[in-house]
């Protein structure tokens, strides 16, 4: 795991320190709200309905228990005993005082944590697939290359005042777990034919009211040339980008009005003034950040498979955990393992103080101190001895933190929406809480299968539901908050953007449809092992049409 040098804590000390003082002058009257603004979107400062919330950024998702311990104190401390994880691998704090804010950020520098680039117009969070190191059909580690991102883009001059805010993601394995063709540049680690470690680049992609599916503009980069052909989509966007409307404002639009292939001409010329400038990247600096994510010092353990047969036969609660929250590792004896955020009618992403805590003490005992933030709003162990499995299981029953549903209905993915957000249409959280109701049956969920439910309270898509198998869209009209339904859509290596499949649904209706939409996928599905996109793409929106509209088309 990463640790700051002397620069990045001189840096993040001096930071708070100036903050400190703006906030000072902003209590005292001394500047206005609308003066002090930039100066806390700066330092993840956003003014909700309520409140301030506080953005702190979680570089590519990953935490040590001492990081995690820290984040529980501010949850306890100076918020009302929870924090919420967002898709963008971070942590937000929804009911900070400003008055506390500097203190915030000064146990958060304690423990080599800040708010950075968490807001703004400037390069934000770098994610990554958050079971990387650990995952089996992984090519590379692809945080050593996302470390290198944030290190380089930290504060940098030419890029701290873009035409809009600019997202990276990276995924070092062929199951995209990172999400990176709806990125601003998405990096998929490859090996060529002779085995050199290099990335294919994606430009353009993002959601929001313009959803776009990022084009591939390269498909091999040497790894030796990432700063200098990152920096080069950098300035073409710079220069180009558009800056008198913010709605056009993000890459995506500039790829498409430019076009894939005269954007990549532009991005070619200027990479080749940069590649061979102090921009390219030494072996032996590329080394020396790989040793950082070394793996942990996995100790063999060959007891694990039957211990783990022992405690199925003992539990059926810890059979149906370990099929849908435990996943393969690369070494036999170990596993990853997902921490559901998603509790039964609970707002998705939410921990309390005691839940992170307690996570803190799981992982330090049975998870090489190292926990991840995954972008669908959940947390992750890496690396737990498959011997441990049933003691981790134990543990995360007697926290709340045991729920047996990654990537079934339940795991919903749902923003803050009007209960905090100024920006918001619709209430989210109230509607996911619903349906997770509706669908709580374990048994139920394991027969409709894989199925990613996504919800934004407004156009700005913070619940990504345009890549969710079902989507749910808050929009506002005439005063009713309604919810707008998109099918088909998908985060993965073959990412598609969900089709709106008819008006939209008050909040009464809204889990009935859900349900006419499930009971249709089942009724026409080519089997059990037919996932619902899959069914989705081979049938077309039709029958889910049909199903929900029929009575209004036969009124008509």
């Amino acid at each position: 795991m990463y640790r700051y040098d002397e620069f990045d804590h001189s840096f993040v000390q001096a930071r708070v320190a100036e903050f400190r003082d703006q906030v000072e002058r902003r209590l005292a009257g001394e500047i206005t709200e609308d003066q002090f603004k930039p100066l806390r979107l700066m330092n993840g400062v956003y003014l909700q309905l309520h409140a301030y919330m506080l953005r702190v950024a979680i570089p590519y998702g990953t935490l040590s228990s001492r990081q995690m311990r820290m984040l529980a104190h501010i949850a306890r401390t100076y918020d009302k005993g929870y924090g919420h994880f967002t898709t963008r691998q971070n942590i937000q704090y929804n009911w900070p005082s400003l008055a506390d804010i500097p203190a915030i950020l000064d146990d958060l520098a304690s423990v080599e944590m800040h708010a950075i680039q968490t807001s703004g117009n400037c390069i934000r969070n770098v994610t990554a697939d958050h079971f990387a190191g650990a995952a089996a059909d992984e090519v590379a580690d692809p945080r050593p290359y996302a470390e290198i991102l944030r290190q380089w883009s930290s504060v940098h001059p030419e890029f701290s005042y873009l035409p809009r805010k600019f997202k990276i993601a990276v995924t070092g394995a062929e199951r995209d777990r990172a999400a990176i063709q709806v990125h601003d540049i998405g990096l998929h680690v490859k090996k060529n034919a002779q085995g050199e470690l290099g990335f294919a680049v994606y430009v353009g992609g993002g959601q929001g009211r313009t959803p776009m599916i990022a084009k591939k503009i390269r498909d091999f980069l040497p790894e030796e040339d990432l700063l200098a052909y990152c920096t080069a989509i950098l300035r073409v966007y710079n220069l180009n980008g558009r800056r008198d409307n913010k709605y056009k404002a993000r890459i995506k639009i500039l790829v498409h009005e430019t076009g894939t292939e005269e954007l990549t001409r532009q991005v070619e010329a200027e990479f080749a003034h940069l590649r061979d400038t102090e921009l390219k990247l030494p072996e032996s600096d590329i080394r020396a950040i790989d040793a950082y994510f070394a793996p942990p010092a996995l100790v063999s353990h060959p007891e694990g498979d039957e211990a783990v047969k022992l405690a199925r036969l003992d539990s059926r609660a810890f059979s149906e955990w370990l099929d849908q929250n435990v996943i393969t590792h690369r070494n036999p004896d170990y596993a990853a393992v997902t921490i559901s955020l998603k509790g039964i009618g609970e707002a998705p992403g939410d921990a309390t103080d005691a839940q992170m805590d307690a996570v803190a003490d799981i992982a330090e005992r049975y998870g090489f101190d190292e926990i991840r933030v995954s972008h669908e709003q959940n947390l992750i162990l890496p690396h737990v001895a498959r011997a441990d499995l049933k003691a981790v299981h134990d543990r995360l029953v007697e926290i709340g933190l045991a729920t047996a549903n990654s990537n079934l209905i339940t795991d919903i993915i749902a923003c803050p929406g009007l209960d905090y957000c100024a920006l918001a249409n619709a209430r989210s959280i109230p509607v996911a809480q619903d349906i997770s109701r509706r669908f709580a049956d374990l048994e139920r969920q394991r027969e409709i299968g894989e199925l990613k439910l996504k919800i934004s309270g407004c156009i700005n898509a913070c619940g990504h539901h345009h890549v969710g198998h079902i989507g749910i869209l808050g929009v506002e009209k005439k005063g009713t908050e309604l919810y707008q339904i998109t099918l088909g859509g998908s985060g993965d290596e073959q990412t598609s953007i969900g089709e709106i499949v008819g008006r939209g649904f008050a909040a009464e209706d809204l889990t009935d449809a859900i349900e006419t939409i499930v009971e249709t996928y089942l009724s026409l599905r080519g089997g059990p092992s037919e996932r619902f996109i899959d069914a989705y793409r081979r049938v077309g929106a039709g029958p889910f049409k049909e199903a929900l509209y029929a009575g209004e088309a036969k009124a008509a």
